[in-house]
Parts: structure tokens; sequence; C-alpha cells
């Protein structure tokens, strides 16, 4: 190898450079997005959602950012909601049609009381918004309002009402219903759930429920008269 060899060599080593130097935020990190960016990322990946309350940091960021957010999530086949007069954002399964594409979002199954009790709570917060307050209910109070599907749920008050208390632990474990702070069965509605059903999904369900007791309402009529 001769000396004109070696320095084409030593030339083609790249030269060291600080990984912090071009915005990275860690050693081999090749992301282009700032950190409080990427913050607003991980917090509508983890979920349910961000809401200009609980996350008053966050949520002018995402406004701010919302284009590379809206094209980062359309990478893993997913669709920011942003309902900017509510505060509230979340993130859902992008219609893909017929497209063979991965379900990144983990579903929630839900029960005949976990539905009736979601639609409960959307007419709440609906009313709370529609009178300038806040959408705080009772555990009492949801087990009262449910009552009249006792007989589809359960045969006794106290089997009827573990079903509604488990039904709230998990909207809270999804943070549809957040705990007040210094109480154990008062709750806010977060805003987010006015966007999980559309008006026709509610429609549809609030039929088949009202049907539901109205059957129960005959039946019972028939055995007072018996």
């Amino acid at each position: 190898m001769n000396l004109h060899e070696a320095d084409e060599l030593a030339v083609m080593v790249p030269p060291v450079v600080d990984a912090t130097a071009k915005g990275a935020l860690f050693e081999g990190d090749t992301g282009v997005l700032p950190l409080e960016v990427r913050r607003v990322l991980c917090q509508l990946l983890a979920g349910p959602s961000i809401d200009a309350g609980r996350h008053a940091t966050l949520w002018p960021v995402l406004l701010r950012y919302e284009a590379s957010l809206h094209s980062q999530l359309c990478e893993l086949f997913l669709q920011l909601v942003i309902d900017r007069e509510a505060g509230v954002a979340f993130v859902r399964q992008a219609d893909t049609g017929e497209l063979d594409t991965p379900v990144l979002l983990r579903s929630l199954p839900l029960t005949f009381i976990d539905t009736v009790l979601l639609l409960h709570l959307r007419q709440q917060l609906l009313e709370g918004e529609a009178q300038g307050r806040r959408a705080v209910v009772e555990e009492g109070a949801l087990i009262d309002a449910l009552s009249v599907y006792e007989k589809n749920v359960s045969t006794d008050r106290a089997g009827f009402a573990k079903r509604v208390a488990a039904a709230i632990g998990k909207l809270r474990e999804s943070h549809v219903l957040e705990r007040l702070r210094g109480s154990e069965d008062r709750y806010e509605v977060s805003p987010t759930l006015k966007l999980l059903f559309c008006a026709e999904d509610v429609q549809a369900l609030t039929q088949v429920y009202r049907e539901l007791r109205g059957a129960d309402t005959l039946l019972q009529e028939g055995a007072d008269e018996q």
C-alpha cells in the first residue's frame, strides 16, 4: 500500500460526531421531533386521550404540531381526532378499507351494563356542557339511574350493584371516569366520551334499551295482574 492509498483510506473513516449536536435526545436517536412533541405522541398512544384540563402543558403543543403528529400517526394506520371546543384529543384506528393492516389499539369489550352506563354518562356530560358545568356523578346515583335495567342484568339488588361497580371500575381504568380528589365515590366524566359514540350509534342503542325497558314493564304488569 503506497502513501496515496493510505491517505484515501484515512479520508473514508467517518469522523466522531456528538449525538446531541443534531438535536438527538439520546445515543442512537434518529428521531426528528422535539422532546415536547414526543411526549404528546407518547400520551396519545398510551391513551385514552389528551385534554386541555388534565394535560395543560401538552395541549398547546398538540395544537402547534398537529400536522406532524397526524403524519406520524398515519405511519401506524392511526387517526388523530381533535375537538378544540371540548378541549380533547385522542387516537383511533384509521379506516383503511380493504387494506390488510395491523390493529395497534387495544379494544375494550363492553357488557350490556357497560354500554348502558356509557350512554348515561354521555348524557350527563352533554347536560353539564349545556349548563356550563363539570359533569360530576356519584356511584350511588349511577346505580339508581341504571336500576331500570336491573332485571336484564341480575336477579338481586346486591348483584346488580356489584355489576355497576365493576363497570365503573372499567371506565375508571380507561380514564372515562376520573375520581375526584378526596372522594371515594364521586367522579368527573371525561370530555372524550362525547366523541366515542356518534349520534347514529347513540340513537340505535337508546332505542334497543328503551325496548328492553318496555318489555320488562309489560312483563311486570302482566305478573301484577295474575
